[in-house]
């Protein structure tokens, strides 16, 4: 049985095709890639993956289960979590305050049973653990600074950390090293490697700077004009005529 089972996936939009019959099987917890040109539909994917969109047609199956269409608090709570192009965080709030309410469950029913079931040993445990991400990627000094205090790249590990929180079970990362200077990238290199051996699952990441995508995934997944065009190593896929002439043309 696949982990997640992407099969036919079309989504228009006026008169332009994002997805145009996008498929794909994931069997097995791994780092994947998802490249492509711009327009490709990497990002709707990921939209349709997480809840945000509804596809027009095609399926969704997570561990066998169809889960076509279902809004974006449901995929959440089926393990389903992801990040954004833009970096969404609290700007406000400090960092430890942004990962540990990325750490609750939302909705008013989850609310009610969280108030029911806190003890202080529970809130110590999730903020040892937040304070442990927060050092992975070198901003325990900013643990209680306003996250508006940091750099850009910074915002995005902490983006990348609140996401990890919930340890979920597919995680989504859209274009995670964009507006990230190459010294973070490397901790963000290291972290997201860490996380992966801490507890194997899915990690899927839509990357266009190329060097760090290759170097981190073992599975590449090219889609071009919203289907998936090659699937394979980094070296093969780098190595495919279809890839070059859908990069150069």
């Amino acid at each position: 049985m696949s982990r997640l089972s992407v099969r036919g996936l079309t989504k228009h939009y006026g008169g332009i095709a994002a997805l145009s019959g996008a498929g794909f099987e994931i069997d097995a917890p791994g780092i994947y890639g998802l490249i492509g040109p711009n327009g490709a539909g990497k990002t709707t994917l990921f939209d349709i993956l997480s809840g945000s969109v509804p596809p027009d047609r095609g399926q969704v199956l997570l561990d066998g289960r169809d889960v076509t269409g279902f809004a974006a608090h449901r995929m959440a709570r089926l393990g389903m979590a992801r990040t954004f192009q833009e970096c969404r965080i609290l700007p406000e709030e400090t960092c430890l305050e942004n990962v540990l309410f990325a750490a609750q469950q939302k909705g008013m029913r989850a609310t009610l049973v969280q108030l029911a079931s806190r003890s202080q040993a529970a809130r110590r445990a999730k903020q040892d653990e937040a304070m442990r991400l927060l050092a992975l990627v070198r901003l325990e000094a900013y643990a209680h600074a306003p996250a508006e205090a940091l750099s850009f790249g910074q915002r995005r590990l902490l983006e990348i950390v609140s996401t990890f929180i919930g340890v979920p079970d597919v995680l989504l990362l859209d274009e995670p090293a964009s507006g990230v200077n190459p010294a973070l990238l490397v901790t963000l290199s290291e972290f997201i490697r860490t996380m992966y051996a801490e507890r194997p699952r899915v990690f899927m990441v839509v990357e266009h700077n190329m060097e760090f995508i290759m170097s981190l995934a073992g599975d590449i997944i090219v889609m071009h004009q919203g289907a998936v065009l090659e699937r394979g190593t980094p070296e093969a896929v780098q190595a495919s005529r279809l890839v070059i002439e859908a990069y150069l043309g």
